[in-house]
């Protein structure tokens, strides 16, 4: 299944024109190098959270909007492989003397899809997710988000990926583990869900907390609801 590298960075807000255009000129590289699909969103509703969000992931500061991203792979030796390019390519380095925003605080990590359900129709939302999930519960969750996808789907949704933890390092300033406050036994699961546009999202949602297939057992301890963080994103870059 696909082989996905996560990304969230904080980006000034006044910057966003400019970002675009640094992840659109690098796309065609990444390409080269063998990523299947780089995809940027733009920070559009991304709420603060009582215990953690995707704003303290990264230390945003008031002035700047959360970027979640991702580049999709075909498996991990293919990332592997495009990891130690993109380390080796002089044009790389180039880039990097103009990034426009902290690169200090972007986290990233690799994930193993568990979950990648597709439906019909473009893309032109997101909603991305960041959870801790305990390694123990690894089939329980899978279950519980496959059963969740076809929800998601019946009211809209385009796609649907659930990611596994694989490579997700301890970074010197943020990093996943922070993000979603990983304790001891866990691992941190990033996934997102795919709509047509806003309006499609916000009425799945409507519809799907009134469907008794998303209403929670209290008894259901399969992840820790009030570490994960979420929002929704605007994609600003599809290559």
């Amino acid at each position: 299944m696909t082989y996905v590298e996560g990304f969230v960075v904080a980006v000034p807000t006044a910057n966003k024109e400019a970002y675009r255009k640094h992840a659109a000129d690098a796309a065609p590289l990444f390409r080269e190098f063998g990523v299947a699909r780089m995809v940027e969103c733009w920070g559009d509703d991304v709420p603060d959270g009582k215990v953690n969000d995707f704003k303290g992931a990264v230390q945003a500061k008031p002035d700047e909007t959360v970027v979640f991203s991702w580049f999709e792979y075909p498996d991990k030796a293919t990332r592997d492989a495009a990891t130690e390019k993109m380390m080796n390519d002089p044009r790389m380095a180039a880039m990097g003397g103009e990034m426009p925003f902290d690169g200090k605080r972007m986290i990233v990590g690799g994930f193993d899809s568990i979950v990648d359900d597709r439906a019909e129709g473009a893309t032109g939302y997101a909603d991305g997710y960041v959870v801790p999930v305990p390694d123990g519960n690894k089939e329980a969750y899978r279950a519980m988000a496959q059963k969740a996808s076809q929800v998601f789907r019946d009211y809209g949704a385009t796609r649907v990926v659930e990611a596994w933890g694989d490579d997700v390092a301890d970074g010197k300033v943020t990093d996943f583990n922070r993000a979603a406050h990983k304790q001891d036994g866990e691992t941190v699961v990033y996934s997102w869900v795919e709509w047509p546009d806003k309006e499609t999202r916000t009425a799945g949602w409507e519809k799907m907390m009134k469907d008794e297939r998303m209403q929670h057992d209290p008894n259901d301890q399969t992840f820790d609801g009030k570490r994960m963080i979420y929002g929704g994103f605007e994609p600003i870059v599809m290559a």
